[in-house]
């Protein structure tokens, strides 16, 4: 049995490849921040499905602020792969708190790389990086080596993080892949992040509880995928016998425009007579195009994307429906948790 450390297992990305580990028969660790509430909203039907006598999954209380529990925590584990997920990932909250995500972000990965080498372990190493990378990048489609050109702290620590990983590799002989995943969502999105704030706004006003949707640049140009797809690209990525970089996207990029007609009409609504732009969720530097080439993770793993756009923003609208009307009916929600 593969014993797998997950950072960020609470988030969106871990709690899908925490699923996928767990029907591969991994053993699974995940790391999470101490806190006075619980945030594990999203793994919590995992936690359930198990039985006593077959636990394969175990949380450890971590940070990727601290490095001496780090190494303390691979030194116990010595897991087989390593899922580097966890990060300050808004972009538009990056602004805001740039050290903070520089420290987390973008130091956080040196700490786990570094935390990797003091244990004397030699897993195999995924870190997350993030089509934000490219920023203004003049280049369309973007792939493997296009130029970077990042437009925001969060991005700017993604690529220290990025480089860093090539740098570890080459360096020390490590196994380490970058993943550069273009947009990917899903029910399980954070609710803040443009995807999720269109879908939930959606269902309210559907059922009568909203009346307006307040968002900022509707012409940014995203490829949007599913993420349960994408989080077995990183899982095949590790099971390559060479480590390298991947472009992981559909090469279709659509606008927050296009999201919100397409959100809105599968409820039969109009986005016009709904969305309204504030200027306060425009950030002070945009990045307009992103779409992904990823003919080499086509090519080398056999991935491929399979959920269309169209498909995908129905599948969080539905969702987020039936997570209304289960909040309203005073039963437990399970909706954008539920194991699809």
């Amino acid at each position: 049995m593969k014993r797998a450390l997950i950072t960020g297992i609470t988030g969106q990305d871990g709690s899908y490849l925490a699923e996928f580990l767990l029907d591969k028969n991994y053993e699974v660790h995940g790391i999470i921040r101490r806190s006075s509430s619980f945030n594990t909203g999203r793994i919590m039907h995992l936690i359930r499905d198990l039985h006593e006598e077959n636990v394969r999954l175990f949380l450890h209380y971590g940070d990727l602020s601290d490095s001496v529990n780090l190494v303390k925590l691979l030194y116990n584990l010595k897991p087989d792969e390593i899922y580097h997920l966890g990060a300050q990932s808004h972009v538009r909250v990056s602004f805001d708190i740039p050290e903070y995500t520089a420290d987390i972000t973008g130091l956080g990965t040196i700490r786990i790389l570094e935390a990797i080498r003091e244990a004397g372990i030699q897993p195999r190493f995924y870190q997350a990086s993030s089509s934000e990378i490219f920023g203004a990048t003049t280049e369309v489609p973007q792939h493997e080596g296009t130029p970077h050109h990042p437009r925001s702290p969060y991005a700017v620590s993604k690529l220290f993080s990025y480089w860093a990983t090539i740098n570890y590799r080459e360096s020390y002989n490590l196994f380490a892949c970058n993943g550069i995943l273009f947009n990917h969502e899903s029910p399980r999105r954070g609710e803040t992040f443009v995807s999720r704030k269109i879908s939930r706004a959606v269902a309210r006003i559907y059922k009568g509880l909203q009346n307006r949707l307040y968002l900022g640049n509707l012409d940014a140009q995203r490829d949007w995928g599913y993420a349960p797809e994408y989080v077995e690209a990183m899982w095949l990525m590790l099971q390559h016998n060479v480590p390298d970089d991947y472009v992981i996207a559909t090469g279709e990029s659509r606008t927050v425009r296009d999201f919100c007609e397409i959100a809105f009409s599968h409820v039969g609504l109009r986005w016009e007579d709904y969305v309204e732009i504030d200027p306060r969720y425009f950030r002070p530097a945009e990045v307009a195009l992103l779409r992904g080439d990823a003919s080499k993770a086509k090519s080398v793993l056999g991935w491929t994307p399979k959920t269309k756009f169209e498909d995908l923003v129905g599948i969080m609208v539905e969702a987020d429906i039936k997570l209304l009307e289960t909040q309203m009916s005073g039963t437990h929600p399970t909706g954008p948790n539920a194991k699809r």
